[in-house]
């Protein structure tokens, strides 16, 4: 098992075709595709290989030294069990020893199996004028 940081070319592509066979990820649709392909670039992104094989990947955003935001955590059905998840949150760990990691995540009961502990919630902002007071 390799973990290192993502490199756009020898990366990319593998990347983009795991996150489109992933059900749910709509990363890889064409209204998306190019600005998450920039994203990886401009985030903390590593990717995990066994041999060589593009086993997962994880990506994250730096809020300027206060806090690591992790958004974006994906292992290969195939792979998941392995603990390739908990090798790439570490990787992080490793990289920002002093800074505070919080996940965003739509998959509580994996990282509630990790052992996190949840700190809150997160909405989304609707800038439809359909707020509610």
């Amino acid at each position: 098992m390799e973990i290192r940081a993502y490199k756009k070319v020898d990366d990319e592509d593998k990347l983009m075709k795991m996150i489109e066979n992933e059900e749910g990820w709509t990363y890889s649709d064409n209204n998306m595709s190019e600005k998450y392909r920039i994203a990886l670039e401009n985030s903390i992104t590593y990717v995990a290989y066994e041999g060589d094989v593009l086993c997962g990947y994880s990506r994250s955003i730096d809020d300027f030294g206060l806090y690591i935001y992790v958004c974006d955590l994906l292992v290969k059905p195939e792979y998941r069990g392995k603990n390739i998840g908990r090798k790439l949150m570490e990787y992080l760990y490793t990289d920002y020893p002093n800074q505070i990691v919080y996940v965003m995540s739509d998959v509580d009961e994996y990282y509630k199996k990790q052992g996190y502990q949840r700190e809150g919630s997160i909405f989304e902002v609707s800038n439809k004028g359909d707020v509610k007071s």
